[in-house]
């Protein structure tokens, strides 16, 4: 078992990884430039792996251990953490892609590659352009009736009404669900 201790003492002599064991597969790696990084070392469907858990002393020993143990759950469940870890950052990476701003210049693109008409892309971009401000950066899954309803009431209390008006008269054109984004052919 490593203590705190022991690992801010920890040096690399030999010019090479050393790894040193804290038990039930948890090691530090201390590199020969001296930083210092958490893994797992375990088995899954009979081949060796290694979960990456992060670096000393951005995660702590005690951090490190509690990671060590959710692996373990997931291994007693048939997962492997690694595969589990890969498929969480390709979902957060694409719920920042999936952001309001984003599809809506996916959008814009379309109608471009489709040919429409300069005056049709050019209302459809202005239109986005009065909800991109409150929107944009919000993930598209998670914008709700109530805040575009918000948005259409800011530009009625602006005196703005038919610019209001035209986003709800628009919706087939202008709608953002995922099944209606563009796509890449």
């Amino acid at each position: 078992m490593l203590i705190d201790s022991a690992i801010r003492a920890a040096k690399s002599k030999t010019g090479q990884t050393v790894k040193l064991s804290d038990g039930g597969g948890l090691q530090l790696w201390v590199q020969p430039s001296g930083s210092k990084l958490w893994n797992l070392a375990y088995r899954f469907a009979g081949k060796q792996r290694k979960l990456a858990i992060g670096s000393y002393p951005r995660v702590g020993l005690k951090e490190a251990r509690a990671k060590r143990e959710e692996a373990k759950k997931m291994l007693a469940s048939g997962i492997d953490p690694s595969q589990q870890k890969r498929l969480g950052k390709l979902a957060s990476e694409s719920q920042r892609a999936d952001t309001f701003e984003a599809i809506s210049r996916e959008v814009l693109e379309k109608k471009r590659r489709e040919g429409k008409s300069e005056t049709t892309v050019s209302k459809a971009e202005w239109l986005f352009d009065i909800a991109t401000p409150a929107l944009g950066p919000r993930p598209i899954a998670d914008i709700a009736a109530p805040e575009v309803l918000a948005v259409l009431r800011q530009v009625e209390a602006g005196g703005r009404l038919e610019t209001a008006r035209r986003p709800r008269d628009h919706r087939p054109s202008l709608s953002l669900r995922r099944g209606d984004r563009p796509r890449h052919d």
